[in-house]
């Protein structure tokens, strides 16, 4: 198929962040550096790739993971110093060789941090097919962690009506959606988050029964014990460590445990061991680590229902956004500072084009 440009064959200046050097510790502006390239806005001829202008990109977590040189393969590959960080992300074809996506269609899936990325496959990109809700949505609730709140949540969690609840990190972008979803299945759920304001929003903007300041608890069992007397059926793991080592003790027999992340060890040079984790055994519990890539067949079926509930009034979404790509790496410092200080509440994006996202823990 011959390839469809908005521009021709011409080239346009091309800012990007890229990672100058392998991160130890909490990754810091000297680690990354803005550059100016420049990009093509065509696509080589029969090929089906196309080229997106970036409007948002998403700055999550897991990031962090790919910013560090690993000696065994991860389940994502490293970063590749020199070259622009690599996520999530909203934009608009400017040039197209791929029957599917034309000029001019709004799409979301994996980018650069860059103002123009030439997509070779375009296999894990979506059309947008509710330009009605803000863009930047698509890489919040309508995207990425909207995907993973639902199936991380229902696949794995497995929720019936009265069941107990809890969400660590239940600010962030994939928690405040993970307790909303709750509560429309009739659960009981409670929230941990790292402020008093990300607690109150918790309660009063997001639907949780209860919330606490982890930050406040001298003893993580003791709190979870006082919110849950009688157990938990489904626990939601976003932090890992020392929460994960009270919940075990906390669960009920036969409960469920979605493993989405775990961002208190993202950073550590020595991960934190887990003390108790014979209470699998002993409760006979699940807990089941899972990859939002692997539901990526089911997006358009979430797709339009989280668009329902929004329509509706039945799920809420806070965002952080910073728009405008002219403060050098410090934005995109700060966007990947905060979730791994778990400082935020939301999603956030980093401003290459218009503006970058970032989840609030």
């Amino acid at each position: 198929m011959a390839s469809a440009s908005a521009a021709g064959e011409a080239e346009v200046p091309n800012k990007r962040v890229i990672l100058k050097r392998y991160v130890t510790g909490f990754p810091s502006e000297d680690d990354m550096e803005v550059v100016t390239a420049t990009a093509r806005l065509a696509v080589p001829p029969g090929s089906a790739a196309m080229v997106v202008k970036n409007l948002y990109v998403s700055c999550d977590p897991y990031m962090r993971g790919r910013m560090t040189k690993h000696e065994r393969p991860s389940y994502v590959p490293d970063f590749v110093l020199g070259e622009a960080l690599v996520n999530f992300g909203v934009g608009k074809v400017m040039a197209s060789g791929h029957p599917d996506y034309k000029v001019g269609d709004l799409v979301w899936g994996m980018t650069g941090w860059e103002e123009y990325t030439l997509v070779p496959k375009p296999e894990t990109f979506f059309k947008i097919n509710h330009p009605e809700f803000p863009l930047s949505y698509y890489t919040g609730v309508l995207g990425m962690p909207g995907l993973t709140a639902w199936a991380g949540f229902f696949d794995v969690g497995k929720p019936k009506k009265g069941d107990t609840v809890f969400v660590s990190a239940a600010s962030g972008a994939v928690g405040q959606l993970v307790g909303q979803l709750a509560k429309l299945t009739g659960c009981y759920v409670v929230g941990s988050a790292g402020s008093d304001e990300k607690v109150n929003l918790l309660k009063t903007k997001f639907g949780y029964d209860e919330a606490f300041n982890y930050k406040k608890e001298q003893d993580l069992d003791a709190a979870l014990r006082r919110y849950f007397p009688e157990g938990i059926d489904i626990y939601f793991e976003n932090v890992g460590g020392p929460t994960l080592e009270a919940v075990l003790d906390n669960m009920r027999n036969h409960g469920r445990i979605p493993v989405c992340g775990m961002i208190s060890q993202y950073n550590l040079e020595e991960p934190e061991g887990v003390h108790n984790l014979f209470q699998v055994v002993a409760k006979r519990l699940r807990m089941e680590g899972f990859m939002v890539l692997e539901y990526f067949n089911q997006y358009y079926k979430f797709e339009e229902e989280m668009a329902g509930y929004l329509k509706e009034g039945k799920i809420t979404y806070v965002e952080d956004i910073a728009e405008g790509s002219g403060e050098g790496t410090g934005s995109a410092d700060r966007a990947l500072h905060r979730p791994q200080r778990r400082q935020a509440t939301g999603r956030r994006r980093p401003g290459v084009s218009a503006g970058t996202r970032r989840h609030f823990l």
